[in-house]
């Protein structure tokens, strides 16, 4: 049996191409493939029916497809997403990703929040519809395979929010470097390392999550004179943007006083970021976990 083959009009770049393993089978994507999984929570997820001629033509999977050459599994994800879908990145926000890999191949669900509401779009050969499927009517359908596997476990995270909460003062002033001579810009500096850091993910390791990486929201609480401080609501990837996933507190006065209100606000798992043995105390109490200025600090050193 042969391998279904694209439309030649619909075989854009170097990484289009199937890839073979030392058993005989074929994966899609010499540089390998990525996907996105958007949840809307009123709706479901966003799935696609695939075209005839794709691979397991006929099922139903979510957006996705080869990556280009030294292209990221995210920017992949979206910009198959974009493509054949219509997903805006500006309204979107993600959440976490899946792996399988196989080592000479891998396959990446990338699985973001629809935080902005938006019709998709049949704009690609690769779809015959594209709906918006609830969540327990998703196994009704036939499925493809890959995604039939996986289905169980990335549901069970769908709805699962991870909040790290930033003491803002404390994490900037744990480095002597000056910042004192210019609280507001030593603020506006750090929230804008900050939105790159909630671009780029972290390992879920550093969570105690599963799966490969996460993509929390974070709030970052500021006092005093760096009241005020804002920064632009996305941030460019390379070639697609995406919401930064950050908002500035203003703390009417005491910083910690903020940060315990937040808290209290917050469903799902909150990680406060804090070096003050007092804020700890007061947020742990909430079902908080906390980890130290440092650790935030060597996640935006390795992003810088």
């Amino acid at each position: 049996m042969t391998e279904p083959h694209p439309p030649e009009h619909h075989v854009r770049d170097a990484g289009d191409a199937w890839v073979e393993s030392g058993d005989g089978r074929k994966f899609w994507g010499r540089f390998g493939a990525a996907g996105l999984l958007v949840h809307d929570p009123r709706r479901g997820v966003l799935l696609q029916h695939r075209a005839g001629w794709s691979h397991f033509g006929g099922t139903w999977g979510i957006p996705g497809g080869a990556r280009h050459e030294g292209e990221s599994a995210v920017d992949g994800a979206v910009r198959e997403a974009n493509e054949e879908a219509g997903v805006p990145g500006e309204a979107i926000e993600l959440r976490f990703d899946s792996v399988f890999d196989l080592g000479f191949w891998s396959y990446t669900t990338v699985i973001a929040e629809a935080v902005a509401p938006f019709e998709p779009v049949v704009s690609d050969p690769e779809s015959i519809a594209l709906e918006w499927v609830p969540l327990g009517e998703v196994e009704q359908l036939p499925l493809h395979p890959g995604f039939a596997d996986s289905w169980p476990g990335l549901r069970s995270q769908l709805e699962r929010s991870v909040t790290v909460v930033v003491d803002v003062a404390n994490v900037v002033g744990s480095r002597p470097n000056g910042w004192w001579k210019d609280r507001a810009g030593a603020a506006r500096t750090f929230t804008t390392r900050l939105a790159q850091l909630a671009h780029d993910g972290l390992d879920a390791s550093s969570l105690d999550l599963d799966f490969n990486r996460w993509w929390p929201a974070y709030v970052a609480v500021v006092e005093g004179q760096a009241r005020g401080t804002r920064l632009d609501a996305t941030v460019a990837g390379s070639g697609h943007e995406l919401r930064a996933g950050v908002s500035v507190v203003d703390a009417a006065a005491s910083g910690d006083d903020a940060i315990v209100d937040v808290v209290r606000g917050l469903s799902g798992a909150v990680v406060v970021v804090s070096s003050d043995r007092g804020l700890r105390e007061r947020v742990e109490a909430l079902g908080a976990t906390v980890r130290g200025a440092g650790w935030l600090l060597d996640h935006l050193d390795a992003v810088a």
